[in-house]
């Protein structure tokens, strides 16, 4: 049997990158502040935490004992609502699409549970141009690689490129020794996700087909 070379795999995180759904989550996320009786932070202060694990985003903005009640009131808001506003970016299901037809394997690496990631992605359509999602569940949480890792065993691939929009996103592609593809889209400044080191920094993922070519893979 001749063996089978690894696919070159591009490993994407979710929100922020390839979907819109800042206003879901934050909706959300203030949701829960109403709910436990809590005052109700700025919306601009949970828009710049998006990408950390959920209790992290709730211990910076409130007491502590309320972390967990917080994160709780959540998880029962968010899947009623996580499509209320949430769409792909433009262009990224034709991406997807091509980057399957060139060959390449297409992962999801995301903080969300991989049960929620997998509700969130085949409800706005992309399930069929993915090859796997791998959420964080009881893996290290980016920058930690693990879930990048994940993601890349699942496809049988080999890493080539994390693509994402945070300051995590970037450390944890460096940290896995892939190349680093960064969106202005989400929610990183163009400033931050360069100084956090990554390689190429664009408004959106037109140059990412272009990249590709220029690595010969």
């Amino acid at each position: 049997m001749i063996p089978v070379a690894p696919r070159p795999t591009v490993v994407f995180d979710l929100d922020g990158t390839l979907v819109d759904s800042q206003t879901d989550i934050v909706n959300s996320f203030l949701h829960a502040f109403h709910e436990v009786g809590a005052s109700v932070p700025a919306r601009e202060a949970v828009v710049s935490l998006i990408g950390k694990p959920l209790e992290d985003m709730y211990a910076a903005l409130a007491p502590a004992q309320l972390v967990g009640r917080l994160a709780d009131a959540y998880r029962q808001h968010y899947p009623q609502h996580f499509t209320d506003t949430t769409a792909p970016y433009a262009g990224v299901p034709e991406l997807l699409e091509e980057l399957g037809q060139r060959g390449y394997a297409r992962a999801v690496a995301t903080t969300k549970r991989s049960s929620m990631a997998h509700a969130l992605v085949k409800a706005v359509g992309l399930a069929p141009l993915l090859d796997h999602v791998q959420g964080t569940d009881d893996l290290p949480p980016k920058p930690a690689p693990d879930v990048l890792y994940a993601a890349v065993r699942a496809v049988g691939g080999v890493g080539l490129v994390m693509v994402g929009d945070s300051v995590v996103d970037v450390r944890a592609g460096l940290a896995a020794g892939f190349l680093t593809y960064a969106v202005t889209w989400g929610t990183g400044t163009a400033a931050d996700l360069a100084a956090a080191g990554a390689h190429h920094v664009q408004a959106d993922l037109n140059a990412l087909l272009p990249l590709l070519d220029s690595l010969g893979t």
